[in-house]
């Protein structure tokens, strides 16, 4: 309580560090950010500047919420800031899970970066994400099959979209659907079961852990977060083990698969099982919910924007014409496509802070000092409401984006749903290519009416963070083949 106190006055009196809102005595601003961070913490902004300070309990949170402030904190002092900060509750604050970890690694050390580059060999890179396109290709094409035996009937698409995308992701991982969604789309016990279970782990994630606004009592886990968390773990891998050891059984053997997959080049460097099952887990979590979450966002701006739906229609009409099936390469050059990926991303950024960044060490960002293990946030949800920045910026506008050369490639940092830096994510270029071809099939496919056929302007698009932005009532549609498959 004494080391709490004195933490406390320590803050009242540092006038180097940027200023914020006055802090009670020991929680800090926690129940001034209370839910909706992203909100609050951009409402505070608004008083106290481009970076401001809070205190989360014990701990000291910097938050930059201008284009300037990420600047400086995501390239002028990246090198200093660019450690990972992360809840007691999440597995990879364990040193020995973290040497498993690539987003979620604590440091950009050596470690991080063999694992980075295997990543990005196997299937990040240019040509790993053009190799997958027949997988996704085949997914999003049964995922359209499956919506056509359902012409004129309700559909959960928050569902279908997150199914597809798992099944893209296991087929891209393993050759194989090993959750069962197939053709059902999540109807087999175990995809229903492993989506329960994720669902289950990023609730905990989200959960406030004690023990991070107070690393005092760290160790003693008294709300049980992290025994929670590991019993998932240990259950989400069981569902791979026997598709694991199958593989080693047939490597012992000499047999060499002729179609390589991720899978494969895992077990051809040695990987332990422990480090394998980690790494896959923090693929499909970081790269299924982020997709799935961001795809639903732009379809619902669609849904709710008829001028934007019209003109994307007229833009396939011209540039795609009357195809049975869109391909892949199909969806590359269409602007209006990319201007609206890019707006919604914009409103809706899946990741609203980035991965929290901790420093390294003391360093000094706008005139602030920024001492060594402080949490530093950018709120990229903040930064694209900017109205100095952005006209109009609560409006669906993809027109803003066709004469714009703002792109979200982490170079302008008004504008970085991504990240940027060294710390930038890692899959942008194959989510660069799974968004936008489902959300062309969903388009081309079919027309989309709301429940009881309302007026698709009214559309809920209130939203729920959670670790990602995500809607709040899952998004329930209608559709009708607007043209019939060949």
């Amino acid at each position: 309580m004494i080391f709490v106190i004195k933490l406390y006055f320590r803050r009242r009196t540092s006038a180097a560090i940027p200023p914020g809102p006055y802090p009670w005595p020991v929680i800090g601003n926690f129940l001034q950010v209370g839910k909706n961070q992203h909100v609050k913490l951009a409402g505070m902004a608004r008083t106290y500047g481009p970076i401001m300070s809070i205190r989360l309990g014990s701990r000291l949170v910097v938050v930059g919420s201008t284009a300037s402030a990420a600047a400086e904190i995501l390239k002028t002092h990246d090198c200093h800031l660019s450690a990972r900060h992360l809840s007691y509750t999440h597995p990879a604050s364990s040193p020995k899970v973290n040497q498993y970890a690539v987003g979620f690694a604590r440091e950009c050390n050596e470690q991080w970066k063999y694992m980075r580059s295997i990543c990005r060999a196997g299937l990040f890179s240019t040509k790993a994400v053009q190799s997958q396109a027949k997988i996704r290709e085949a997914n999003v094409l049964n995922m359209v099959r499956y919506l056509h035996a359902r012409e004129g009937q309700l559909v959960n698409m928050s569902e279908v979209v997150l199914d597809v995308v798992l099944n893209t992701m296991t087929n891209i991982l393993f050759s194989e659907d090993v959750f069962g969604l197939g053709l059902g789309f999540g109807s087999g016990r175990k995809g229903s079961e492993f989506k329960e279970l994720t669902r289950q782990y990023l609730d905990l994630l989200a959960t406030v852990n004690l023990a991070d606004l107070f690393p005092i009592i760290n160790g003693w886990d008294i709300q049980g977060l992290q025994k929670k968390v590991r019993i998932i773990n240990d259950k989400i891998f069981t569902m791979w083990q026997k598709i694991l050891h199958q593989r080693r059984e047939q490597r012992s053997q000499g047999i060499i698969r002729a179609q390589q997959d991720f899978l494969d080049s895992l077990l051809e460097i040695g990987l332990t099982e422990n480090h394998i099952n980690h790494l896959l887990l923090e693929l499909f979590l970081a790269g299924t919910d982020t997709t799935a979450t961001t795809i639903v966002w732009v379809f619902s701006d669609l849904i709710k924007n008829k001028h934007a739906m019209s003109k994307l229609r007229d833009e396939f009409a011209t540039k795609i014409g009357n195809e049975a099936v869109i391909r892949e390469s199909d969806v590359m050059d269409l602007p209006y496509l990319q201007a609206c990926i890019k707006e919604s991303l914009r409103l809706h950024p899946p990741i609203p802070f980035l991965l929290p960044h901790k420093a390294i060490q003391t360093c000094k960002v706008m005139d602030y000092t920024i001492p060594k293990g402080t949490q530093v946030m950018i709120n990229t949800w903040a930064m694209s409401r900017d109205p100095s920045v952005w006209a109009d910026p609560t409006r669906f506008d993809p027109d803003r984006f066709l004469d714009s050369g703002v792109d979200f490639k982490g170079k302008d940092f008004e504008y970085i749903p991504f990240g940027s830096g060294r710390r930038m994510c890692p899959g942008l270029y194959m989510a660069a290519r799974k968004v936008p071809y489902v959300v062309a099939c969903l388009v081309h496919e079919f027309d989309w009416f709301l429940p009881g056929y309302e007026d698709p302007s009214e559309l809920d698009m209130d939203e729920v963070y959670l670790l990602a932005l995500r809607k709040k009532k899952p998004l329930d549609l209608i559709p009708r083949a607007c043209k019939k498959m060949d």
